[in-house]
Parts: C-alpha cells; sequence; structure tokens
C-alpha cells in the first residue's frame, strides 16, 4: 500500500477529486494548506503598494491505495491537475505499513 499527498492548486480540486473517484478511489482526505515551492510566492500590488505574498493556497488531497493503482493513479491526477505553469504542484508517494479500520477491525487492503 502507498500513501499519496497531492499538492495542488485550488481551482483544480473537484477535476482531480473527479479524477480520482473514476479510478475507483475509495476516499480522501482534503486539506487547504499554503506554501511555496521554487517560485518563492509572488508580488501583488494592492492600493498602489506591492507586496510579497510568500505563501501560495493549496490544496492537499491524501490517499491511501494498493500498490497497483499508484501508476495509473498519478498519470490520470497530473493530466487532471497541469497547466503548465509554475506552481502546479507535487505529488509524494510514500510506503505504508498497515491500515485499520477502527469500526469492523478490518486491516490491510480491505480496511482502505
Amino acid at each position: 500500500m502507498k500513501k499519496l499527498e497531492i499538492i495542488i492548486r485550488p481551482f483544480k480540486l473537484d477535476e482531480v477529486k473527479e479524477t480520482l473517484a473514476g479510478l475507483d478511489v475509495k476516499g480522501m482526505t482534503v486539506t487547504e494548506v499554503k506554501g511555496f515551492g521554487r517560485q518563492r510566492g509572488h508580488k501583488e500590488v494592492y492600493r498602489g503598494a506591492e507586496y510579497q505574498v510568500d505563501f501560495m493556497p493549496k490544496v492537499k488531497i491524501e490517499v491511501v491505495v494498493d500498490d497497483a493503482q499508484v501508476k495509473p493513479l498519478v498519470d490520470a491526477v497530473v493530466k487532471a491537475a497541469r497547466t503548465g505553469k509554475v506552481g502546479d504542484g507535487k505529488i509524494f508517494i510514500s510506503p505504508v505499513e498497515d491500515v485499520l479500520r477502527i469500526r469492523t477491525g478490518e486491516t490491510g487492503v480491505e480496511a482502505i
């Protein structure tokens, strides 16, 4: 099993969510986050004054999937989330040792 942490632009959330649902992802956790990567934020002008915006608003989607689902899921998410501009986001893939569903006591892939 793998945990995917998908960091994307907020306006791409619905498109990525539909893509994940189409690939039979059973559940996900979505969090509004702020951060920056290589772009280091940007400058904006408000009422004639220029100021630096260091942290960009992003959305983090967390899903746990079986190993066989990782490659097609990553490919589909990249296609759905890409705009071709700096700041499109990242996908982090981590191993998951085990999962336990609290209500039923199921473990492993059955608990996803």
